[in-house]
Parts: structure tokens; C-alpha cells; sequence
């Protein structure tokens, strides 16, 4: 499923607009991006090797390391990877869920959340 930039930034806007209230008021300082596809910097940054892809990516201090030095400083950022989400999508159904799947992981990140404790978690829901 291909969508233009507009349109994915649409329905990523339209995903965070779906997060819970309180979720939402945690996620002060962060930027939610899309990018085409990750960088080899991406990748390592998240341990990935090729041939696996990269959906989403956070890059920040998560609110669980945040003391009272943190201030100040550049957003903390989830990036959206619009090429190879799509690349997992039949229709705009399955993008929209992917979308909102990737999201919530990424923030789950941003609380502090690592892989594995996401995995779990996912695996519950």
C-alpha cells in the first residue's frame, strides 16, 4: 500500500490524536517524524542489522532517566518510517493499524520501556 507524504502524515496525526488523554500529557518535547526509510546510523543506533528493517525509531532521554538536569534541550524525537510500513500494508486499514502499532511502540520507548518489556507487553494486548 503507497500513500503520498501527505497523506501518511495524516494518518499519523490521526493515530496520535487516538492515544489515550493521559498518554498524551506525557509526551511533552517530542517531535513525531516521518522519514522515508532509516539511515545506516538509524540502524545501529537501534542495533538492527540488514537484511531486517527499521519501522520507527526514539531517539531521546526517556522520562525514567529524566532528573532534575533535564532541561532545556532539544525535543526528544519518534520517527515513522513511511517505505517500509507501508511495504508491511495490503490497504489503509492495515496501514492505519500498523501506523498506531509502531507509534505506541516508540513510545513505549520514550517511558522507558526496553524491546523486550514491549514484546511482552504487545503480546499480552
Amino acid at each position: 500500500m503507497v500513500v503520498s507524504r501527505e497523506v501518511f502524515r495524516l494518518l499519523v496525526e490521526q493515530a496520535i490524536r487516538t492515544l489515550p488523554p493521559r498518554c498524551l500529557e506525557r509526551l511533552e518535547n517530542v517531535d513525531v517524524v516521518v522519514e522515508d526509510e532509516s539511515s545506516e546510523e538509524d540502524l545501529q543506533a537501534a542495533g538492527v542489522e540488514p537484511p531486517n528493517i527499521l519501522l520507527g525509531l526514539y531517539s531521546g532521554v526517556p522520562l525514567a532517566e529524566r532528573g532534575s538536569w533535564y532541561g532545556n534541550v532539544l525535543p526528544d524525537r519518534i520517527i515513522l518510517y513511511q517505505r517500509p510500513i507501508q511495504a508491511l500494508c495490503r490497504d489503509r486499514r492495515e496501514l492505519k493499524r500498523q501506523i498506531r502499532e509502531v507509534l505506541m511502540h516508540e513510545i513505549g520507548h520514550h517511558f522507558g520501556f526496553t524491546d523486550e518489556e514491549l514484546e511482552e507487553i504487545e503480546a499480552d494486548l
